[in-house]
């Protein structure tokens, strides 16, 4: 009869093991598992917010030229409809890659902040004077700073 308790009691300490040593590494594989997904998670923000910011600033250089085009004539080039499709390529791609870093993102400052530097840098376009154009590039320049630093923060 001890024996068979015996056997019994092994049985049931074998299983118990099991359970436990199966609950553990289920833990563990979660744990893993979460792990791996937030830094997929930050590795696209980062390269969504790197692109973001890489587009604003060629989106930004294409519209000041234009801009120097337009104002000071034949110094600078022709207002050709080769630069005009560049200023929309460039408008374009700065806008999918606001979107694709809106996406990622699920900060309301983030959020906040691509929409407004898209406005302002588009507000280069339309700028009266070279004072108003010098402001809007301060301006502009500033906002990319800051997005590229507000992102930072939350990718650290």
């Amino acid at each position: 009869m001890e024996a068979v308790i015996g056997s019994v009691v092994a049985v049931l300490g074998t299983l118990l093991g099991s359970v436990v040593t199966h609950l553990f590494q289920r833990r563990s594989a979660d744990r893993s598992e979460h792990f791996a997904r937030a830094e997929r998670l930050r590795q696209e923000r980062i390269d969504a917010y790197c692109a973001y910011a890489g587009a604003l600033l060629d989106y930004r250089r294409v519209l000041v030229h234009r801009w120097f085009v337009r104002h000071e004539g034949e110094r600078c080039g022709e207002d050709t409809p080769e630069l005009r499709e560049e200023v929309y390529k460039n408008r374009y791609a700065a806008q999918e890659a606001m979107f694709r870093a809106q996406m990622v993102s699920d900060d309301p400052e983030i959020l906040g902040l691509t929409e407004r530097i898209m406005a302002a840098v588009t507000e280069i376009h339309w700028a009266d004077d070279r004072d108003a154009l010098d402001a809007l590039r301060d301006t502009t320049r500033q906002g990319i700073r800051d997005f590229v630093a507000a992102t930072a923060r939350r990718v650290r």
